[in-house]
Formats: C-alpha cells, structure tokens, sequence
C-alpha cells in the first residue's frame, strides 16, 4: 500500500494541488490523468520520492518495494542490456554483489561464511537463482533479441532502449510499480503483451498515460488532477468520462426528476459492469461497480472542446480515386477507391510514407508516377502532421488567423468558433506565433470546421493534445458522415473510427483490408 496524506506543492506563486489524501492499495491500477501542466508527473517524482511536496507526506507499508519506468534513457550506458534489467531489483544486485566479494577473498574466515549463509538465503527468498532467467523472458516478450542481451547499452538503438527500460520497471514483482507514459514508443504487439501483463499483476500499478486505450483496458479507478485538486474514481477511463458527462447533464436538467436520473444512472452502472472483461482486475472492478452507489459520481470541471466536422456540399457517387500511384522509395502502384462510408486508417512502419501520400493527394509533392482523380463534388480539408507553416511566421492574433479562414467576417461570429475550441475573451488576441502545439492543433480544428470539407485527411491529429481533445476528436471523428483518411497512434480512435485499414509493407507492397481494426488483426496477427 501507498498512501499520500495531505500532499499540497506550490511552485513560486503558483499551487498546483493542495491537501490530497489517497490510499492506493494492491490489486488495483490507477491511471493518473489531467490537463497538459495540471502535474501529473510531478504527482509520480513526489509518490517516488524524486520531489519532496511543500506540505505532507508519502507513506509505504513497510518492506514493500516500489519500482519505477526510468525516463532517463542514457543513465544506464556503462551497463549491458541484461544488467540494466536486473538493476531494477536494487537489492538484488547487492546482494549478488556482497556474495561476489566475499568468495573472492582469500582469508575468507567463519564470519564470512556466515554472511555468506545469510546472504544466500535472502537471495534465494527474492528469487535470485531465477532472475536472470527470467530478465531474458522479459526481454523476450517486449522483443529484445538474445544477441543484444550482453551489448552495452550506449550501443542500443534508443526505441528499444525504451522497452529494456520498460522491462527493468517490471523485473522481479515489485510491490508498487509506477509508469509515466509506458506505452510510447511501444507496436502494437508490445502494448498488447503490456496489458495482459498489467492486468494480470497482483501488486499495485499506478500510471500516467494519454493512451485511453490502454487506460481502459488496464484500471480499475481514474485519478483526476484537475484545479488543484486529485480526485479518485472507480472504473476505467471511459467509465469516468461517460458517468461524469451524464451527472453534468442531469444537474442541468433540473426539472428532470430524480427518480428518473437514479434510473438512468443504475442503467449506466449496470451496462459498463456487465461489459468488464474477465480477467482478474476488471472482475474485481465489476463488483465494486454493481456496489456503485449514486452519490459516488460526480461531474468533472473538466472543459472539453467541441469537435464536429459538417460538411457544405452534398457527396457525389465518385470520391477519389488512385491508380498505380508511385513515389521512389515510398511506395509503388498504389491503387485504392475510396466510398463514400468509408474511413481508412492508415499504417506504416515508417510513418514517412504516409505523410508523402498525404502531400501528394493534397498536392503538397508531386508522385512519380500514376493517376489521382477526385470526383466533382468533393472538397478537401487536410490536417498535416507539422503545421508550422501556418503560425512560425505569422503574428496575427487567433481571431485574426481563423477570420483567414471564414467567409462569415463578422468577429462575434469568428469568437463563437474559437470558443469551440476553448478560446475565450482575452485570449483570442494572443499572436498565434507564441501558441503551444495543442492551441495550435485546436486552432487548426477550427479551420477546418470551418471550411467544411466533405472529404478529411488527417495526419496525426492527436499530436500535442490532451485527453480532453483527445476525447473531443475522437467523437467528431466517429460523427463526420463523410470519408477520411488517416493515420494515428492512438488506438482507440483506430478501434472506434477506421472501417477500412491499409497497411504499407517493408516491400513497397500494402494490404487494403475492409473492416474494422479489430478483424484486420485477428486475420493478420494471430
């Protein structure tokens, strides 16, 4: 167990939480979420002692050992991929070390074999005889190859040092394990041995992540940080999400009576219950659901921005279509139609090709070769990956920027699309040189509502984001009635968005497979 009690942390004059009080307990996975800058992280450095809080204090039930997903990745360059992996287990790598330099001496006397004895016996007690065996399985299962298990780590490619780090978090069943942002950097095969492990972990598991997917899959209860306070919730991120959505409409609703929203609220309850999967965390999770009383949801303060595309023009029988499209060393003949209905994701190991595609179908780059033909009633509204263009050199203010964008010139009119998107009052007079990345991806959602585009491309959009427009997106994806195309990390957009999936091969080859990303990887991966 850890238990944080009456935690506050001011940085200069700004306090980021005051007087919270958690107890995380075994058996359980907290997901840590929040706004970009609410602290998230900083929440982990103060759990793991990496940052001492202004006021209150971290207790830990004595004896248990806490182990933590390293962001460091060059801190462990003088070691081998092994070692680096059984340095996770400190105590462990002591006492191998203590019984190493005992049996190296020379005199070694009576008392020494007594030590040794002691020693042995704590080795044996946290596994030790077993360890390396099982570093290598860890190894194994994130797709380390045997031959780098005895390279040094300086000499690692830094995206898998991402996962020997990974693997050293996991090593020897810690009693508390603590993960900021697990899954980056991880395929999909990787994630998906990630979550089975989790959820098959019996200790306490506490994250930080803008993977909802995974965040769904793998806890039983949501932290919130959010003004200045760390709220604790029951059940998976969506759990969260849908019951505080649905608590904030009823408090707007006061004519509704109660009877009626304690109604709907237990059919709320019953239906996320019944749908927990089976294993061991998420049963548990079930029965605490069914327990759920009323008073325990309450609506989040969180503001979330509006995201839906409508489109200006009806769509005509022809979209697009692309024959024998080829650019060297991207992809060759590439041929696809795309209907109406139809949202492709796209995948490629090397995330370049896409974004080429993307260029040469917005015309941005020229292909080698082959055909694009859009039908005539189509209109294209396209989200590149690096947006740059639009705001480095420009110093308009956003109302400015986006009234580019609107035939409607009216300044009420180009505010109320700004507030879509969470600008408001002074705000709006900000140059959009200065804005961060998510304001400028927000920015550039408004532009595109704006344009109303019946046909989408979308490279990357949840760049920069946080879970809030995450979240925002994700709907406004799932909502537009027209096509679009593409690609993104986050998985459960894939899972709930695409229903059609082309893949580019290490051979310049694709496969274009309809259906939705769960049947493209029953069929191609297991």
């Amino acid at each position: 167990m850890i238990q944080v009690n009456n935690i506050s942390l001011a940085f200069g004059g700004r306090t980021l939480y005051k007087d919270v009080n958690l107890k995380f307990t075994k058996g359980n996975c907290y997901g840590i979420i929040g706004a970009n800058g609410a602290g998230k992280s900083t929440f982990l450095k103060i759990l793991t002692g990496e940052l001492e809080p202004s006021t209150g204090d971290v207790f830990i039930s004595p004896g248990e050992r806490m182990s933590v997903l390293q962001q460091n990745q060059n801190a462990f360059d003088n070691e081998t991929v092994l070692d680096t992996v059984l340095l996770g287990h400190k105590r462990l790598m002591e006492i191998q070390h203590e019984k190493d330099a005992l049996y190296a001496k020379e005199d070694f006397n009576e008392q020494d074999g007594i030590k040794a004895g002691e020693l042995e016996t704590e080795f044996a007690e946290l596994g030790g005889w077993e360890a390396e065996s099982d570093a290598k399985t860890l190894l194994q299962n994130l797709g380390i190859v045997e031959d780098l298990y005895y390279a040094s780590m300086k000499d690692v490619d830094p995206k898998l040092k991402v996962k020997i780090l990974l693997a050293q978090a996991l090593f020897g069943n810690p009693d508390i394990l603590v993960l900021d942002e697990p899954t980056n950097n991880l395929d999909f095969k990787t994630a998906v041995w990630l979550e089975n492990f989790l959820l098959n972990f019996e200790n306490t598991v506490i994250i930080v992540s803008h993977n909802r997917h995974f965040l769904n899959k793998v806890c039983t209860h949501i932290c919130d940080v959010d003004f200045g306070q760390i709220n604790m919730f029951l059940g998976n991120y969506d759990f969260w999400y849908q019951s505080s959505q649905l608590m904030a409409r009823q408090l707007k609703d006061q004519n509704k009576k109660a009877e009626q929203r304690a109604k709907e609220l237990k059919e709320f309850i019953a239906r996320f219950a019944a749908n927990a999967s089976k294993s061991k965390q998420a049963t548990s999770r079930k029965k605490e659901l069914e327990r759920l009383t009323i008073e325990d949801i309450k609506p989040s303060s969180r503001k979330y921005p509006f995201i839906d595309f409508r489109f200006d023009q009806e769509i005509g029988k022809e979209i697009l279509k692309v024959e024998n499209l080829t650019k060297k060393g991207m992809f060759e003949n590439l041929t696809f139609n795309i209907e109406k209905d139809q949202k492709v994701a796209f995948f490629a190991k090397n995330s370049q090709i896409i974004t080429t595609l993307f260029n040469i179908l917005t015309g941005k780059e020229q292909p080698d070769s082959g055909v694009i033909h859009f039908g005539k009633t189509i209109s294209v509204s396209y989200l590149p990956q690096d947006n740059n263009e639009y705001f480095n050199n420009c110093s308009l203010s956003i109302v400015d920027w986006l009234r580019q964008f609107s035939k409607d010139q009216n300044e009420t009119f180009i505010r109320s699309w700004l507030g879509r998107m969470l600008f408001t009052g002074e705000e709006n007079m900000k140059p959009v040189n200065v804005l961060s990345g998510g304001e400028k991806v927000r920015c550039m959602f408004a532009k595109m509502m704006l344009q109303g585009a019946n046909l989408i491309i979308m490279d990357e959009p949840t760049n920069h984001l946080d879970l809030e427009s995450i979240t925002s997106l994700n709907n406004g994806m799932k909502n537009f009635k027209g096509p679009l195309l593409f690609t993104s990390h986050d998985q459960e957009i894939i899972e709930t968005v695409a229903n059609r999936i082309i893949e580019f091969t290490d051979d310049k080859k694709y496969i274009d497979f309809v259906g939705t990303y769960n049947e493209y990887t029953e069929k191609y991966f297991n």
